[in-house]
């Protein structure tokens, strides 16, 4: 066993559905789910907690769509005939422009973390899925920082904390959001939850 999958076998199980739930927003922010992605998300199912409730309006929402309705949906929101409803990246939701300095500050700090980029990927580090992507790996321990509170936490403040709270609140409120808005509301409940998590663990307070 490497010392990466030694460190991975450690971690709590909290932060495994931590680390869960930011996978599963960054699967569906990526693309348009298909018949099996679905499926898969009306199979869901959560508890009664802000982030639980949120996933079961998800899957109902999934078990109620076609594939070729959420690719509609997700067309509408992210790409559109010049733009999307919603513009999903982290330097736009800052400075107003895509590839400004925010791009940059992530790119050089995904590249002290070990998270590589992937070349096959037209959009930018900044989009929504990949940064949520990346933080279910920082949570893991998947990449070359260790899976530690503190690390997790200063990528979040760093690339997170600013906007995504109001991409998803946007996301949650899009007119052309059906599948997509308790999606939003799963972010905006997972980003409680790591802004508590944060903050308990000597994070400081949370930017909003």
């Amino acid at each position: 066993m490497t010392d990466r999958e030694t460190r991975t076998e450690s971690i709590a199980a909290e932060d495994r559905a931590r680390a869960g739930a930011w996978r599963l927003l960054a699967r569906y922010l990526s693309a348009a789910p298909d018949a099996d992605g679905l499926a898969f998300a009306a199979a869901l199912k959560g508890d009664d907690s802000p982030l639980g409730r949120a996933i079961s309006a998800f899957a109902a929402a999934a078990a109620a769509t076609s594939p070729e309705e959420a690719d509609d949906e997700y067309h509408a929101l992210f790409i559109g005939v010049t733009r999307g409803e919603i513009v999903p990246h982290g330097s736009y939701y800052q400075t107003g422009f895509l590839n400004e300095k925010p791009l940059a500050r992530l790119r050089a700090d995904m590249a002290r973390l070990g998270i590589a980029g992937n070349a096959d990927e037209p959009d930018p580090e900044d989009h929504v899925a990949a940064l949520c992507d990346m933080m279910g790996g920082l949570i893991l321990g998947e990449y070359d920082a260790p899976p530690c509170a503190s690390v997790a936490r200063e990528f979040f403040q760093a690339h997170l904390d600013s906007w995504i709270g109001v991409f998803f609140r946007d996301l949650e409120r899009a007119g052309a959001a059906r599948l997509y808005a308790p999606l939003g509301a799963m972010g905006l409940a997972l980003v409680d939850i790591e802004r508590q998590a944060f903050a308990m663990s000597g994070g400081g307070q949370a930017v909003h």
